[in-house]
């Protein structure tokens, strides 16, 4: 049985040495609760695909306490996702990152034109910052058996996955089962910018932030 414990210096030091030892951990986002896993680890990010039923064409995203941790991961926010990720982030807003060759995430995935990406996002939740400050950078899923509703509470995480979790943080009831919006840059396309998956930020309000920070080309 899989311990649920609320969010505290004992939890949280539990959950960091679990990550560094390749466990996994539910989190609670400002979206929705989160299956977590060191993104450097190849044989934990598996196991998130598996305890999910997970396609693996599917990527994962990368959670991080602060946009200055991109850079250290080798990853760059092309243009124009780097002012939109200025308007929203920290928010529910998941801009896809390109990563150089100096990253080594577990989680970068490879275009069929060749560019190698990687979504990532930053919660609006001082209590997931503070999660994210413990165990550093963690790659992440909805924790939710694939195809399932997201889980907005620890519980209902629990009922999904069960004993496959090695712990679950309870950070209490989040703010709905809508995850964040997958946004990606493209030239080609409206504005700049292909819209992957809507969620909590609606496209309009996103086509709007380009309009009013200078429209959707240049630096």
């Amino acid at each position: 049985m899989s311990a649920i414990r609320k969010v505290d210096d004992d939890s949280l030091a539990e959950a960091a040495e679990i990550i560094r030892n390749g466990g996994l951990v539910v989190v609670p986002t400002d979206t929705v609760y989160g299956v977590a896993c060191d993104p450097f680890n190849a044989k934990a990010i598996d196991r998130i695909y598996e305890i999910k039923g997970r396609p693996r064409f599917k990527a994962l995203q990368v959670l991080l306490s602060s946009i200055e941790e991109l850079d250290a991961l080798g990853l760059d926010l092309p243009v124009p996702l780097n002012r939109l990720a200025a308007a929203f982030l920290p928010g529910a807003f998941s801009p896809i990152a390109v990563a150089r060759e100096d990253c080594t995430l577990g989680t970068v995935q490879q275009t069929p034109s060749g560019a190698r990406t990687q979504g990532i996002r930053i919660p609006n939740s001082a209590l997931s910052l503070r999660i994210l400050k413990a165990t550093g950078p963690l790659a992440a899923s909805s924790a939710n058996r694939s195809g399932g509703e997201s889980a907005q509470t620890v519980e209902e995480a629990e009922a999904a996955l069960g004993g496959a979790v090695d712990l679950y943080l309870d950070g209490g009831p989040t703010q709905g089962h809508v995850s964040s919006t997958v946004v990606a840059a493209d030239p080609l396309a409206r504005d700049g910018i292909a819209i992957l998956r809507e969620g909590v930020i609606r496209e309009p309000v996103i086509r709007k932030a380009l309009i009013v920070n200078g429209g959707g080309l240049g630096a």
